[in-house]
């Protein structure tokens, strides 16, 4: 007889697949998932995850979502990053969410009409700190996909917070994710733990639509020589590992970083990186 998870939660995979048949936390996975907004119409909701912080993650997701719009595509980002939510400062967003008793309105865009809910778009104070528990994290992210109005979307972008804890849990359980793209960066540790993420994904049954390496390199300015100043990408490796593709390779630009700060990433043209961006896309698509 299987063991039972409920007295030994360690073991647990949150999936109920090595669950006994007796355990009073059995649920039907399908009964997790969270029901949208009933104004809302959502047709591809895809997460964007890493294994670790400080690889770009939040950076890619605000390039897919700002190529996807150029493309002709209506675009939303559920920023997921309850506390390290950076999504608003990129698109120059100021302006508080507003709501009544039943819809959560999200923050638009100025140039590309880029539906945005985050964190950060509620707070009195975008300064402040959210020192909250997983449970309230997890909630308020799953509000963010149930009482925000996501009307007419094509691709709703969620970028998840680093790791595979609490809140990476809730979304996959909770929302209807169609796949996910992994970020990483050429350093093995990275790569290692990269791999958590995959397998994470894996116990879920959500499909990983490929990587995406940031930071992978830099190109001299003067002759155009790329430099890997991370040593060597593992990246080909990881994807042959996993079997899955490897949707692009984005260079380090110090413009980027200056758009994002400046608010401007609608604007940012750097073809070396949105070329690599549309690359992903029409592999996701």
């Amino acid at each position: 007889m299987a063991e039972n998870n409920e007295q030994n939660p360690e073991n647990c995979t949150h999936d109920c697949s090595t669950c006994g048949a007796n355990c009073g936390s059995r649920h039907d996975p399908a009964d997790l998932i969270a029901t949208p907004h009933e104004g809302s119409l959502i047709k591809n909701v895809i997460g964007v995850l890493s294994g670790k912080g400080g690889v770009g993650k939040s950076a890619v997701t605000e390039l897919l979502a700002v190529q996807l719009a150029k493309a002709g595509k209506k675009v939303g980002i559920l920023d997921a990053d309850i506390t390290g939510p950076s999504i608003p400062k990129a698109f120059g967003l100021t302006e508080r969410a507003m709501g009544d008793e039943t819809t959560i309105y999200p923050v638009v865009t100025k140039d590309l009409n880029i539906d945005v809910m985050s964190i950060n778009l509620l707070l009195e104070n975008p300064s402040d700190p959210v020192v909250w528990r997983g449970a309230l994290i997890g909630g308020t992210v799953r509000q963010f996909y149930t009482d925000v109005l996501w009307k007419d979307i094509d691709y709703l972008l969620v970028d998840m917070p680093p790791g595979t804890g609490d809140v990476a849990l809730t979304v996959f359980q909770s929302i209807p994710l169609d796949g996910i793209v992994v970020v990483t960066t050429p350093q093995d540790l990275v790569s290692m733990i990269v791999g958590k993420a995959i397998k994470m994904a894996g116990l879920m049954n959500i499909p990983v639509l490929g990587l995406i390496e940031n930071m992978s390199y830099v190109s001299c300015p003067d002759c155009g020589k790329k430099i890997s100043i991370f040593g060597e990408s593992k990246l080909d490796a990881v994807a042959a590992e996993y079997d899955l593709p490897v949707l692009a390779r984005l260079p380090i630009d110090p413009t980027l970083v200056s758009a994002v700060d400046a608010g401007q990433i609608e604007s940012y043209a750097n073809a070396q990186v949105t070329d690599e961006i549309d690359k992903a896309i029409g592999m996701i698509k």
